[in-house]
């Protein structure tokens, strides 16, 4: 059994939809970042970090427990143990491992610094400075869209001919492209995929983890 402690967030997603599309049985556990519960002694034990997701697998490496921190290594980890979503071949699985890193130093990074700049701006920001942030990182949004749009020009997949941990670790943040005013049709590559993997049940299981209805249940408890 996996436990699972995260939120509803892109990088939260990766994880949920990982283990829904691995088909593993996991317990989930809600971490309200927005009541500073990333912060109790209890989840820190977990992950020192103090960031979501997390997992505790019970049956670990040598069936022992394992507990991990950061989403790339959360799919990774699960890609290795089910033996799914990363390619058999040595160039093609270090291939999706390139596209995988991309995300996590690029997408994840610039994504969400472009939504708090056009979503979370403190009250006493200047307008210079979030007309800046909303500058630098919506650019950086949409460059990096163009790098994608190019490279789905030429495969199927980040990684490829084969959905892979690459696009799993990427969905989460394209979903949230109405947010940045991004019109994916002058996108047509990257539109395509986006819609094929949003087709995906385990993708639609994986982004309503936690639902809203376990966490109006989880802020009443």
């Amino acid at each position: 059994m996996i436990d699972l402690y995260t939120y509803r967030t892109s990088n939260g997603r990766k994880a949920s939809i990982m283990l829904e599309e691995c088909g593993l049985d996991y317990a989930l556990h809600i971490v309200d970042i927005t009541a500073g519960e990333q912060d109790s002694p209890a989840f820190r034990a977990i992950n020192p970090n103090g960031r979501i997701p997390a997992i505790v697998d019970t049956d670990g490496p040598d069936g022992a427990p394992l507990a991990l921190f950061e989403s790339g290594a959360i799919v990774l980890y699960l890609a290795q143990k089910t033996g799914l979503f990363l390619p058999e071949d040595e160039k093609d699985r270090w291939i999706a491992t390139q596209w995988l890193m991309w995300q996590m130093g690029g997408v994840g990074p610039n994504f969400g610094q472009a939504f708090h700049f056009f979503h979370q701006n403190p009250a006493d920001a200047s307008d210079e400075a979030i007309a800046y942030g909303r500058a630098r990182y919506g650019g950086e949004v949409r460059r990096l869209c163009d790098v994608m749009n190019a490279r789905l020009a030429e495969a199927a997949f980040l990684a490829g001919k084969d959905y892979s941990v690459a696009d799993i670790a990427t969905y989460p943040w394209i979903a949230l492209h109405k947010w940045f005013d991004l019109d994916l049709d002058g996108l047509p590559h990257l539109r395509r995929w986006y819609g094929e993997i949003k087709a995906h049940p385990a993708v639609q299981r994986g982004m309503d983890v936690p639902t809203r209805n376990q966490m109006e249940n989880h802020a009443r408890s």
